[in-house]
């Protein structure tokens, strides 16, 4: 499971520098960095109610 939130968290921030290199893509940053704030906040949650 941790394996699958590393992964997706390189997805989005490789996402978010592709949407600021490529002109015309900015949206795709904007995307980006809200679905790697909400995996890293989901998966914060997750950790602690396991404890």
């Amino acid at each position: 499971m941790v394996y699958l939130i590393l992964v997706l968290l390189a997805l989005w921030l490789f996402l978010a520098i592709l949407g600021l290199l490529v002109k015309g893509l900015f949206w795709l940053t904007v995307i980006a960095a809200l679905l790697f704030v909400a995996t890293a906040v989901w998966s914060g949650l997750r950790s602690r109610s396991r404890m």
